[in-house]
């Protein structure tokens, strides 16, 4: 059964950053809200080492110098 949540007391930059946020992706801010805690809340499992086996398999990498040179490449990006 759904539940009503409430927010008091929002500072007004972060209402408006979230308003900016909605109107960007084509919601409402209650929508907006709700992709937000749904994306907050969502189970996320670590990686293992098959994973990380079949990604680097994936990517190709043959030698620890390649590796490296990605993930630098990566952090450099952001």
């Amino acid at each position: 059964m759904p539940v009503n949540l409430s927010i008091k007391n929002a500072p007004d930059q972060l209402v408006q950053r979230l308003r900016e946020r909605a109107e960007r992706h084509h919601r409402s801010m209650q929508g907006e809200l709700l992709a937000i805690i749904e994306a907050a809340v969502e189970e996320k499992h670590p990686a293992t080492p098959a994973d990380i086996l079949l990604e680097v398999r994936r990517l190709g990498l043959r030698t620890p110098d390649e590796a490296t040179e990605l993930i630098r490449a990566d952090r450099d990006g952001r």
